[in-house]
């Protein structure tokens, strides 16, 4: 439904100032909870869209079906469906689509990571200076723009490049697969992050906050790398 609806001037309303949410949003999160119900009627369902109360079921599926909806809104190729299945509040499974590069990123615990398949590794970069990182901005940027342009500015001057592509999942698979060599943002939600997030330890990455404490889905800041520069980013960053 994505690529269908991609283009086409969806309809687009604003749960924010700058929070968006599509047409598409809605449909395919509608779609997948009665997908859930039919199939798994035992199971819990947390997304981005229709709020629905927790049963405490040791089943947990975290989807968003469109991370990166601003740039979906804009016709800006960088978005994709990202799904986890949590077991016990431990994500277990997690897959991210990309329909724009037909790029499935998939990761089981234990098993490693695969995009299309072929296995993921991150990269072998060692130090800052030899790295390229990627950032985003919560929704609430604007009420406070310095402090956030802050911290872009310290890294930049430290980093190889710095990107704002405009979806965390992507971000996160991407250093995954080598592409760049971390990824760091504050605000987030269980489903911006709860699959990518797999997927890039599975690849061989580390996920921590962004003071370097534990990280599971529902703390809203991240840093994920490929491990080996790490604890210079958070030495930065803090």
């Amino acid at each position: 439904m994505q690529m269908a609806k991609f283009g086409t001037g969806v309809r687009v309303d604003k749960k924010g100032a700058i929070d968006l949410v599509t047409e598409v949003d809605v449909e395919v999160e509608r779609m997948f909870r009665a997908l859930v119900a039919e199939r798994f009627p035992d199971h819990d369902v947390l997304a981005e869209e229709f709020d629905t109360p927790p049963t405490g079921a040791r089943h947990r599926w975290v989807f968003d079906p469109l991370d990166g909806t601003t740039n979906f809104a804009h016709g800006v190729p960088i978005f994709c469906a990202s799904l986890a299945l949590e077991i016990d509040g431990e994500a277990v499974l997690g897959a991210v689509y990309d329909p724009n590069r037909n790029e499935l990123f998939t990761a089981e615990a234990g098993e490693g990571a695969r995009l299309n398949g072929r296995r993921l590794q991150v990269s072998t970069n060692a130090t800052v200076l030899d790295a390229m990182l990627v950032t985003g901005f919560p929704y609430h940027v604007q009420q406070d723009p310095d402090q956030f342009v802050k911290v872009f500015g310290r890294v930049l001057r430290h980093a190889r490049a710095v990107r704002r592509l405009g979806s965390a999942a992507i971000d996160l698979c991407w250093v995954a697969a080598g592409r760049m060599e971390g990824f760091w943002e504050a605000s987030l939600k269980p489903w911006d992050t709860a699959a990518a997030a797999l997927i890039l330890r599975e690849a061989g990455g580390r996920v921590t906050g962004i003071d370097g404490g534990p990280w599971q889905p529902e703390r809203p800041d991240v840093l994920g790398t490929n491990g080996l520069i790490h604890d210079e980013v958070l030495a930065i960053l803090r």
